[in-house]
């Protein structure tokens, strides 16, 4: 196991034209030993760069990368003790399974019953002991990626990087190698960083998440921490799914009240301005006249006609219904231009085209500010 650490790293390319392209701008962040990192985010945002620094298959052009508090930036990749897994698996396809996984072994000349203990340890780990003598065309998508992952456990590294492991399985199939994911890492208690676009993937899987977006980390926290209290506007809508509902509109400050303006055109009478709860509306860091989006996650909405003090209520139009299961979500339209969506537990519930009371409670909200996107205030407090 090991401790990992990334200090102001910056990766730069040249494009086909020689100009410089910055995939990754100063990045700094730490693992811990034994931690499980997700790197999530849109693709081209530099997360997968970041993990080839990591592993050593690309050099930064500036800052450092420490493995046990010691730099590694000029160590060569085979010399970091790292284990890679790939997006496509990159299995030899004329060895049996058996064989790709100790190929690594045999490389650095493991002694031949050691080679034989890893991999009968390993297979039995990943349910692979019936198919060892199997090439890797006889194996089901899932299989192909238990061998992937076999063939870099086998190794014992002091760190896993997963570049999006799970993206060519189908959904059934994801679901199940998520949760076979979590539970090796319980057992083995290895440094993983794993790297994704699929934010549930992310939220299920980190013990801590790296929001990456063009080369530049956006927060790093807890799942929750995410969720609850996004650092900006590009987390808040990244994170979630679906994602928060976010409205712009204006601040308005008079005589003692505060009140919320949205900028959408049209809206009716109800929904044209909302007064703050004064509680909340006295400690906003939003002046007067300041543009701002205010932020609901869909299950903060509710269907209810009634406003007071401590919520705000008027009507919209469902257009559309995803009934989910255990869950519904009503995709509304306030308006001409504002939409939101509201999640709602299954059963009864409006159709299409249905006029119906929507609202919300002012403590369940949070504020970006629309100049620069940072958060200014969360339901549990200032940002």
């Amino acid at each position: 196991m090991a401790t990992l650490e990334l200090r102001q790293v910056s990766k730069q390319f040249h494009g086909p034209r020689r100009q410089i392209v910055e995939a990754v701008r100063e990045v700094s962040l730490q693992a811990a030993d034994g931690e499980f990192l997700v790197l999530v985010g849109p693709s081209g945002c530099g997360k997968s760069t970041i993990l080839r620094l990591i592993a050593g298959l690309e050099e930064p052009s500036s800052g450092e990368i420490l493995l046990d508090g010691r730099v590694v930036n000029d160590v060569e990749p085979k010399d970091r003790d790292i284990a890679m897994v790939f997006q496509n698996y990159a299995l030899y396809p004329h060895m049996t399974v058996y064989e790709n996984m100790a190929f690594g072994l045999k490389l650095r000349k493991t002694p031949k019953a050691e080679i034989c203990r890893r991999v009968q340890e390993t297979a039995a780990l990943l349910g692979l002991e019936e198919v060892l003598e199997r090439l890797p065309k006889a194996l089901s998508g899932g299989q192909r990626q238990r061998v992937a992952l076999g063939r870099a456990i086998v190794r014992q590294p002091r760190v896993f990087l997963f570049d999006e492991p799970l993206s060519n399985l189908d959904a059934k199939m994801r679901v199940q190698m998520r949760v076979e994911l979590a539970r090796l890492h319980q057992r083995l208690g290895t440094t993983m960083v794993y790297v994704t676009h699929d934010q549930v993937e992310a939220m299920t899987l980190g013990q801590r998440i790296a929001v990456m977006n063009a080369g530049r980390l956006q927060q790093l926290a807890a799942p929750m921490e995410l969720y609850r209290r996004p650092a900006n506007l590009f987390v808040a809508g990244f994170i979630g799914s679906p994602p928060m509902n976010l409205v712009p509109g204006r601040i308005e400050r008079a005589e003692g009240q505060t009140v919320f303006r949205p900028a959408a055109a049209g809206l009716p009478e109800e929904a044209g301005a909302w007064p703050l709860n004064p509680a909340i509306g006295e400690r906003l860091p939003a002046a007067d006249g300041a543009d701002v989006v205010l932020g609901v996650r869909p299950e903060t909405l509710r269907l209810t006609g009634e406003a007071n003090p401590d919520r705000v209520a008027f009507p919209a139009t469902v257009e559309l219904v995803e009934p989910l299961g255990a869950e519904t979500l009503l995709h509304l339209r306030v308006g001409p231009e504002l939409t939101l969506v509201c999640r709602v537990a299954s059963g009864p519930v409006a159709k299409a085209g249905e006029i119906v009371p929507v609202g919300f409670a002012w403590r369940e909200v949070s504020w970006f500010d629309a100049a620069d996107g940072r958060a200014l205030w969360h339901p549990d407090g200032p940002a």
